[in-house]
């Protein structure tokens, strides 16, 4: 059953920009904080970005600050990761995850919901 789908991935220049969506198909109600996080081939997934129900507070890692930019629209039941600036280092699987509260976290085991992951590739 689908319920994340990220989408918007692909291979861009250094420098360059993406725009990564991830649709959120599960019927449910509430209010709920979407994370962003990465994972390079045999390393630890780790967090990016997260944003509250209503959009009005998020949180970045250190790595991204200045460049990734965390948004939602709840009438599309979407979020987006616009990335800015990309590096080669940025080259990763990117995962949308959900969480059953409002309160925006970075762990992983705090977020209920994942989808399956987005290829970026950045080349130098």
């Amino acid at each position: 059953q689908v319920q994340l789908v990220e989408s918007g991935g692909g291979l861009v220049q250094a420098g360059g920009s993406l725009r990564l969506s991830c649709a959120d198909s599960r019927r449910t109600s509430g209010a709920y904080a979407m994370g962003w996080f990465r994972q390079a081939p045999g390393k630890e997934r780790l967090f990016v970005a997260t944003i509250n129900w209503i959009g009005s507070n998020t949180y970045y890692a250190d790595s991204v600050k200045g460049r990734f930019t965390i948004s939602r629209d709840n009438a599309k039941n979407t979020v987006y990761l616009q990335m800015n600036s990309l590096k080669p280092e940025d080259t990763d699987v990117y995962y949308c995850a959900a969480r059953s509260t409002t309160a925006v976290a970075t762990e992983l085991d705090s977020h209920a919901y994942w989808g399956p992951g987005t290829q970026v590739t950045v080349s130098s």
